[in-house]
């Protein structure tokens, strides 16, 4: 029987300042089955990791990610705010970390979430799989969005892209878009998968968000999930290994 995948939310956002390098770096040696990461667009159109729409929360900067140009954004203490061991972090663009990966021969799966609920960066999905056509990277690729138009973008520029929806409540649980384009997995807010009743687990591959405490961890790997998305990988795959050695 297969195993519940660990997938690190924002690299190992629990110990490390998150979507940045070092918790990305934390995230591969720790062992995580997935590497969860955000995506949207710099103001000179490159791609960058960070999950809110400002740079406010997570440097020392102010203002929306797509005021600043690459280099701008590059000029930002993105560490400090967490620890200050971490104040040499900076924002780091997807190259970075798809180099990183490489460098590692991660073999696992990366989960790439377009931000875009809020602004939809035109053209994002193209500049994304660009990105992933350059060469055969060793790791697995999936996207992830609550915008479910991006989705649908992703899926017409290539049919075999694997989607998952992100939703909170359950209309957002559907399994297909558009009657085209079947939904790869479900990535539901935890609290969505305690309140369904037994008889309504879902049947289609899900890993819920975000899974951090011990009992949560407890509850998802005695389950089953087919994957939890987690702040503390390294946590949970030492939990995991109680229930599922």
């Amino acid at each position: 029987m297969r195993r519940t995948e660990v997938i690190a939310h924002r690299g190992s956002k629990g110990t490390h300042p998150e979507n940045t390098l070092p918790a990305f770096e934390e995230a591969l040696k720790a062992g995580s089955d997935g590497i969860e990461l955000d995506v949207q667009l710099s103001g000179d159109q490159e791609l960058v990791v960070i999950h809110d729409e400002t740079v406010d929360r997570t440097s020392d900067g102010h203002g929306l990610v797509g005021e600043f140009t690459l280099q701008e954004l590059k000029t930002l203490d993105a560490g400090s705010w967490f620890a200050s061991e971490y104040a040499f972090s900076r924002i780091p663009s997807l190259q970075e970390v798809f180099d990183l990966l490489n460098s590692y021969q991660y073999t696992g799966v990366l989960n790439i979430e377009f931000k875009t609920n809020k602004y939809p960066y035109p053209g994002i999905e193209e500049k994304v799989m660009e990105l992933v056509c350059r060469q055969n990277w060793p790791f697995a690729i999936e996207y992830s969005s609550f915008n479910y138009q991006t989705l649908r973008r992703v899926k017409k520029l290539d049919q075999s892209n694997k989607i998952a929806l992100l939703f909170e409540q359950s209309e957002g649980a559907i399994e297909i878009l558009d009657n085209r384009f079947l939904v790869t997995m479900w990535h539901p807010k935890l609290t969505w998968l305690r309140e369904i009743s037994e008889s309504n687990v879902p049947k289609i591959p899900t890993r819920p968000w975000t899974v951090n405490h011990s009992h949560d961890l407890d509850y998802c790997f005695s389950k089953r999930t087919y994957g939890v998305i987690t702040d503390y990988p390294a946590k949970a795959l030492a939990i995991r290994e109680k229930w599922q050695s």
